[in-house]
Parts: C-alpha cells; structure tokens; sequence
C-alpha cells in the first residue's frame, strides 16, 4: 500500500513539474532591453561621492533628484576616486585606481568618462600611476574655466599634477608641485596647490599645456596655531579658506601675484570661550547669488576638526555677519559631516551625516524637506554642478 501510495505521489509531481516546464515555453518571450535616459539636468541633482571604507576598491558615486526626492542611478569609481564634472554639465570624470586583481595587482590609473545622460561608461584617459589616493576632495581632481583641460593631483609621495587635454583625451604634461598639493583653478591657463609651508605655489601653463611660470606666495595661512581646511569654497573668482578656530580669508589666484583678503572671525570672543568651531570633511558651502557662506558648526577642542557639525551657521558675505544659526536637533536631524548649496533662484542646501543619509533642506530658511537614508556607505563628497 505504501508503495501505491509512493508511487501515485511521484507521478502527480512529475506531471505537474511537466505542466509548468510546458507552461513556462508556452509564455516565455525574447525581453527588449534598453537604457532609458535620464531627466533633463537641473540644479537640484546632487552627485553623491563614497570612498566605501568597507570595501575601498569598489568606491562609488550616487545621482540623486531632490526634487523627486529619487536616487537616479549610480557610477562605478574604482579606488580612491577624484570626481568632477564637466562645465557643460553633460559628462562625470572619474579619476582612479584599479589593480589587476582587485585589492593587488598590476596598478592602473585612469580618468573615466559618463554620459550624465544615460550612465553609461564613454571612455578613459590612461594617466601616470601616481593618482593621489585619499578621502576625496573637491580639488584633486579640478577642470580649468573653460573645460577644456583637466587637473589630476598625485601623491607617491611626491606631489604633482597630471594636466589633461579633454577633447583629445590625451596628457598634456606632469607639473611638479615641489610639495604642495592639489588643483585649485583660476581662469583657462593656470592653478594653485597649498603648501605645508602655508603658502600657496600658482602655476602658468602655455597652449599647449607645459608649464611657464610659476609663483610661490607667502604664507597666507598659520599652519602651526590656525590650520585652514583645504576645502575652500569659490567665491566670485577666489577662494574663501576656513581654519579650524573659525577665521575665513579669501585668496585670490587670478593675478601675476596671489591677493589674500583681510582673515575675518566666524565668532564672537564669548562663542570661541565656549569651544564652537567648524568641524566635518566638506566644511563650508557659498551660494554665491545670495552672497551666503554656510559653516557646519560643533563645539570641541584642538582635534576635533573633523567632527561634524550639530549646527550650522550661516553669513552674509557683504557684511561678514551671521544671518541664521541652524540647530539640526530641533529638527531631529544627526550631525552633518559634509555640506553643500545648490546655485538657482530656489536653492537647497544639502548634508551627509556620519551614516551616509542626505539631508536636503531649503537653503534660505533651513527647514528640512527630506532625508534620504543611507546613500552609499561612507559619503564624505557632495558635488552640485
């Protein structure tokens, strides 16, 4: 009887595995493929940059739409990466490292090219193997004004810079920077790196991308009692440089000779006593048609210079005063490491907490429009082209 039984179990499997194999051929169709095309560019896309600290070789950059609050897609970024976009908004340059076995290997560094339309991958420039490896920063890997030529710092430890010619995707030159390090650009022809010195080392560069001139400045920055962030934010042609107790000093690398502003106090004497300081990886945004200067803020110590901040501050530009002092727990928003402003005429101001969540929020009146969690794994870069 167990047998029977055994047996009539099997042969109704068996039939009913033969009329799903015959149903699955009856419906089964060839599938279409293709790359649908991404939204028009507008200014509340934001692109995301993560080291992946858990898994550095497999870095990557996320485009995210404020506006419907939607992460569009994202761009593979080897090891290390630099990012930067085009002028023209069309196209993702990613400066990297990738081995030949992963996390070992044969070395090969490279900028890589993608469509901002489609993301997909349009090329790459093979550059010296000497891309500086480090948490990315708005200026290692740089365009000049016009576009038309690409900056790559390197570290090995040496320091230099790889300059590129983007329509020809081919290396122009490997500038020497004599210890100072990254690309800051002003106008088509030339750059400056910061030098541990405190001083700045400006670079000319002829049409065909060789050096020409070069200009060290003196020391525009206390090195030994006020560091400077090297994240400086553009600001009508210069740069505004923050140090760690909170003094702002514009640099101004357009001329034969650097300009530096006037240093300026982001504190009062009685703030300062209390320990307020900014702090964080990306410290400071500008929106430039405001004349807006926003400071991540948290009170510490020497040392906590990469702290995020708990507030943020905001200044008027044309006055050096502040206008508004954002506290992100009223809003139950966690610390922000990384800022940055998007420049229309309804700008929004966005943040990355040390878990990686995007904060967006209306720039003028810092009330919070959304938070989207967790973009990526270590986020520490937010490019807004």
């Amino acid at each position: 009887m167990r047998i029977r039984r055994r047996t009539a179990s099997i042969a109704a499997t068996l039939s009913f595995a033969a009329a799903c194999i015959g149903s699955a051929h009856a419906i089964e169709k060839p599938e279409d493929l293709t790359v649908q095309k991404l939204p028009a560019w507008h200014p509340h896309e934001v692109f995301v940059v993560d080291i992946s600290m858990p898994s550095m070789t497999d870095a990557r950059v996320y485009l995210y739409d404020a506006d419907a609050k939607k992460l569009l897609g994202q761009i593979d970024a080897g090891f290390a990466p630099g990012f930067a976009i085009s002028p023209d908004h069309k196209t993702s340059f990613v400066s990297t490292t990738y081995f030949a076995r992963g996390s070992h290997g044969t070395r090969t560094d490279v900028v890589e090219l993608t469509d901002n339309a489609t993301l997909d991958h349009t090329g790459e420039i093979v550059i010296p193997p000497k891309h500086g490896q480090h948490v990315p920063s708005p200026y290692n890997t740089t365009f000049s004004a016009d576009g038309k030529r690409l900056y790559v710092t390197n570290i090995t430890p040496a320091a230099s810079v790889t300059v590129i010619d983007v329509a020809s995707k081919k290396v122009l030159s490997e500038i020497d920077m004599a210890a100072c390090v990254l690309a800051f650009p002003s106008g088509n022809d030339r750059f400056t790196g910061l030098c541990e010195s405190g001083k700045a080392l400006t670079v000319t560069l002829d049409a065909n991308g060789k050096e020409t001139k070069r200009v060290m400045s003196d020391a525009f920055i206390d090195v030994d009692k006020d560091p400077a962030y090297i994240n400086a934010s553009p600001y009508q042609g210069a740069y505004l440089f923050t140090t760690f107790h909170g003094m702002v000093r514009t640099a101004d690398f357009r001329g034969d000779k650097p300009v530096f502003g006037k240093p300026w106090s982001l504190l009062t004497d009685a703030e300062r006593a209390e320990g307020w300081r900014p702090g964080g990886l990306q410290q400071t945004a500008v929106q430039a048609k405001l004349h807006r200067y926003y400071v991540a803020m948290h009170k510490g110590e020497d040392g906590s210079h990469k702290d995020p901040g708990t507030e943020v501050w905001v200044y008027d530009l044309q006055t050096k005063k502040r206008i508004a002092r954002w506290d992100l727990s009223q809003q139950k928003i966690d610390p922000i490491a990384s800022i940055q402003v998007s420049e229309d005429d309804k700008p929004l101001f966005y943040g990355i907490t040390g878990t990686s969540d995007l904060v967006v929020m209306d720039a003028r009146t810092g009330k919070l429009q959304h938070v989207e969690k967790q973009v990526g794994n270590t986020s520490s870069l937010l490019v807004n082209p």
